[in-house]
C-alpha cells in the first residue's frame, strides 16, 4: 500500500475548557491530549502527519517542534472543519495514497483502529472510508445511513434527522481516510450554505458518493474512541477511561 498521511485537526480554542490554551495542549494524565493523537498515528505505521494549527498556533508548533515528521499549516480563520483539511491541500495534491484525517482532541485513539482502517482501505481501495462506532446512547452524534444492502448512504446529523433516522446507533467519529486525489476533489466541490456558513468535512463522503465513487463505512472503532473533551467535566471521565485502559503519565495510546 502507498505510504500514509496523517491529517490532525488541532486548530480550535478550549474555550470551554475554562483554559486559555489551545484546546490540543490540554494535559490529560499530564500529556497535551495531541501527544496520544500523533503516538497513535506512529504505532500505526504513519510517518508523516501535518497538523492544521489555528488558535495560538505559536504553542502547538514550539510544543511539536522535535516530533519528526511533523508539518504545519495554518488556519488563520475558522470556517469549519472542511476549510482546516483545505489548508492542507498543497501539501494533500502531491501525496499520492491514504490520508487518515482525525481530530487532535481525540486522546482514546487507538492505534490498532487506524490499521484496521487502513487494512480495510488497502483492500477495497475506496474514495472515503470512515471509522464509525454502534453508539447505546447517539443522541449529539452524525448517525451514518445505509441502504438496504447495507452499504453506505450518508451522514445525517442530529437536527437535521428524522425520528427513524435518530433510532440509528451507528455513528461518525471524525475519523476517516481518504485517497489523496479524491479528498482533494471533494475539498474543492464543499459549499458553505449552511446557517454557520462553514465548511464541513462530513459533506465530502456525501459529496463523493454521489460523485459515483466507492464510500466505505467500517464500525470498528472501539467504545473509547467515542470519548471526546470539551468540558472539564469529559475531561475527567476520559481520564478515569485510560486508567481504566491502563495508560500512565507518560504512555503512549495503546491499541
Amino acid at each position: 500500500m502507498d505510504t500514509p498521511l496523517g491529517v490532525v485537526l488541532a486548530a480550535g480554542l478550549g474555550t470551554r475548557m475554562k483554559s486559555d490554551l489551545p484546546k490540543v495542549l490540554v494535559p490529560v494524565l499530564g500529556r497535551p491530549m495531541i501527544d496520544y493523537v500523533l503516538d497513535a498515528l506512529q504505532q500505526a505505521a504513519i510517518r508523516r502527519v501535518i497538523v492544521v494549527v489555528g488558535y495560538r498556533a505559536e504553542l502547538v508548533e514550539g510544543h511539536l517542534a522535535g516530533r519528526e515528521g511533523v508539518s504545519f499549516v495554518l488556519q488563520s480563520e475558522r470556517l469549519g472543519t472542511g476549510h482546516a483539511v483545505k489548508m492542507a491541500q498543497p501539501l494533500l495534491a502531491r501525496h499520492q495514497g491514504p490520508v487518515v484525517v482525525v481530530a487532535g482532541d481525540s486522546p482514546l485513539l487507538q492505534a490498532s483502529s487506524v490499521q484496521a482502517l487502513l487494512s480495510h482501505f488497502a483492500q477495497r481501495r475506496p474514495a472515503c472510508l470512515l471509522g464509525t462506532l454502534h453508539k447505546a446512547d447517539p443522541r449529539g452524534l452524525g448517525r451514518i445511513v445505509r441502504d438496504e444492502q447495507g452499504a453506505f448512504v450518508g451522514i445525517v446529523e442530529e437536527k437535521d434527522a428524522t425520528p427513524v433516522q435518530r433510532q440509528i446507533t451507528e455513528v461518525n467519529m471524525s475519523t476517516y481516510v481518504f485517497n489523496a486525489a479524491d479528498l482533494c476533489w471533494a475539498l474543492d466541490h464543499l459549499r458553505n450554505d449552511n446557517r454557520q456558513r462553514e465548511y464541513y468535512l462530513t459533506d465530502c463522503p456525501g459529496l463523493l458518493k454521489a460523485a459515483g465513487r466507492v464510500v466505505d463505512a467500517l464500525p470498528i472503532l472501539q467504545s473509547c474512541e467515542a470519548l471526546s473533551i470539551n468540558t472539564p467535566e469529559e475531561l475527567q471521565w476520559v481520564e478515569a477511561e485510560m486508567h481504566r485502559l491502563g495508560y500512565g503519565p507518560f504512555s503512549g495510546a495503546s491499541s
